[in-house]
């Protein structure tokens, strides 16, 4: 069965090949008429291929959260202060700003050499954090492993489109996502027991070993083709080094504005608006250099947003990855500073959103393989995730544990639905050819998401407790001037609360659980938004065949012999 272009609901190919009416049939040929369809078989090379980025992956996921336990140790140790908020965000900043270079890296060197590459790079990153003798160090080491994080996660989803089509990637994501989602949980585990027994170094150096057994395993197993025939200069011509050097100042802007809002510097103030301004007029020349001028290989060409759908996709990919944040980092504050849960508990009760998203993300891959259909996964995933959010705009001081639990639950079970079969609604509309960059800028996208995902709550946070605090809600000045101002993130722990005379800590405790409900109420504007841009979205089959110059080696040179006998035989 070839694949079929025509929208089930009514959008034709006409918005997949630039805005003009192209017959159905030419349009798989418009994908890549260089490269022979390929009928997809799993081989044992493939599940080789991907065991070897499910301990990259591991590693990657491992490393966005085991630190947060160490974090007190380190923070001692290296004398931080106040500037070990860039452990994190350094770490973020290096992972989304690198994320369209790679991606690029990934066309014009290959993905086998690029895959290698920020394997090596995570590596080095995390000695250098092993070995760091001071702060500035650590950020730098930090910094480093962000780009090879991202690197690392990205190309995996890259390599998977190159060797699985459409309609099967689903699973082999839906994996990949288990891993993370795994990793992640047991990231803050892993910290403890490191910490508790030996050095905090170990938290870094214990990824060199992992790291070398993914390179190796890849190194033997990742062989793929990529065009061989370019000069070392003529493919760094292809690199949009114009719209990557705008991209990364910009993004770096609005991450450092965004790292001190609220709390360092209030939203008002010139530090903030300054360089978030200067973010986002950077954004907006870097959209017209995509459009306005032609690089051979633009980072983000505007054919990627053609179609309504993809738009669409775009825009739910950001909210979804925004809210997953905004319940990762508000969450805690409820269970510490509403619950009075110690941080090891805290931790434990963040485990139902991130391992129910895991069988959530199977479901939504299963559908996705068995229907070819992602609509309906990603209208009941939103719907799941508006209910979830509404449910914890409830949560008070006597919620029990299952309600808490099953509210976390619902949501964590739309996030995976819509985690493993948005990527793949998104490439559905996109040439082949175009794979690596499409999957960098969708990837670009989410992370994006990541970051405005605790900025957007954070300042409802803050101002929803100024605001408390000025209707007379604290009645002790000192704690009411401790809290404002940004500091109420920072104090929502049990010991804090716990200082205070009874009568006070039902204050503080009321406090923070309005806050926080103020929060979840805010989120579900976002939640609610992309259920009802799901509605909306088309779809279009998914092809069941592959179509690149990037498959296996020996089955590509087998695919290109075919593909000469048949031009042979005509």
């Amino acid at each position: 069965m070839s694949p079929n272009p025509i929208a089930s609901d009514g959008e034709t190919s006409s918005e997949l090949a630039g805005g003009q009416e192209t017959p159905a049939r030419e349009f798989t040929q418009l994908r890549d008429n260089t490269v022979a369809t390929q009928a997809f078989k799993p081989t044992f090379r493939l599940y080789a291929i991907i065991v070897g980025l499910g301990i990259t992956n591991l590693l990657a996921a491992l490393e966005n959260t085991v630190v947060s336990i160490a974090a007190p140790v380190i923070l001692t140790d290296l004398k931080l202060g106040d500037n070990f908020i860039w452990v994190t965000n350094a770490f973020f900043l290096s992972s989304t700003a690198s994320l369209p270079l790679l991606g690029q890296f990934c066309n014009v060197f290959g993905r086998r050499y690029t895959m290698l590459s920020v394997i090596a790079v995570f590596v080095l990153g995390s000695g250098i954090c092993g070995g760091a003798s001071s702060g500035g160090m650590l950020i730098a080491g930090r910094a480093v492993q962000g780009a090879g994080s991202g690197g690392i996660i990205m190309a995996s989803s890259i390599i998977i489109s190159d060797l699985v089509p459409l309609r099967q990637r689903g699973n082999y994501s839906a994996a990949l996502v288990a891993i993370i989602g795994i990793g992640s949980a047991l990231g803050p585990i892993i910290g403890g027991a490191i910490v508790s027994s030996t050095t905090w170094r170990w938290v870094f150096y214990l990824n060199l070993p992992i790291g070398g057994v993914a390179f190796a395993t890849l190194f033997v197993f990742l062989r793929v083709g990529y065009n061989k025939e370019m000069s070392f200069w003529q493919k760094l011509k292809r690199i949009d080094l114009v719209g990557n050097g705008v991209l990364v100042a910009s993004t770096v802007s609005i991450l450092y504005a965004l790292s001190y809002a609220g709390t360092r510097y209030r939203w008002q103030s010139w530090h903030t608006l300054v360089p978030l301004l200067i973010g986002f007029f950077g954004l907006f020349v870097f959209a017209c250099s995509q459009t306005i001028r032609s690089p051979t290989e633009p980072l983000m060409p505007k054919r990627f947003f053609q179609a309504s759908t993809s738009i669409i996709l775009a825009a739910n990919t950001f909210a979804y990855s925004a809210l997953l944040y905004w319940c990762i980092f508000f969450l805690p504050v409820f269970f510490q500073g509403v619950k009075l849960y110690s941080p090891t508990r805290s931790g434990a009760a963040l485990l139902p959103l991130s391992l129910v998203g895991i069988p959530g993300s199977i479901l939504g891959a299963i559908a996705l393989t068995r229907s070819g259909r992602y609509k309906p996964v990603h209208i009941i995933g939103f719907a799941l995730q508006t209910l979830g959010l509404g449910l914890i705009t409830m949560q008070q001081e006597e919620t029990t544990v299952a309600q808490w639990a099953t509210f976390q639950s619902i949501v964590a079970l739309g996030f995976g639905l819509v985690f493993s079969t948005v990527l793949p609604a998104f490439q559905a509309f996109i040439h082949e050819r175009d794979m690596a960059v499409c999957t960098a800028a969708w990837y670009f996208i989410r992370l994006f998401g990541h970051i405005w995902g605790v900025a957007i709550p954070a300042a409802i946070f803050n101002n929803q407790i100024d605001n408390l605090i000025a209707q007379g809600v604290i009645s002790d000045a000192n704690l009411a001037q401790a809290i404002s101002a940004g500091g109420a993130y920072q104090a929502a722990s049990a010991a804090f609360v716990k200082q205070f005379s009874p009568s006070l800590q039902t204050e503080i405790r009321a406090i923070y659980r309005e806050s926080t409900q103020r929060v979840f109420q805010i989120s579900l504007v976002f939640s609610g938004v992309a259920f009802l841009l799901s509605l909306f979205e088309k779809e279009i089959e998914l092809r069941r065949t592959i179509e690149t110059e990037f498959g296996l080696e020996e089955e590509g040179k087998g695919q290109r012999k075919a593909s000469g006998q048949a031009e042979a035989a005509k």
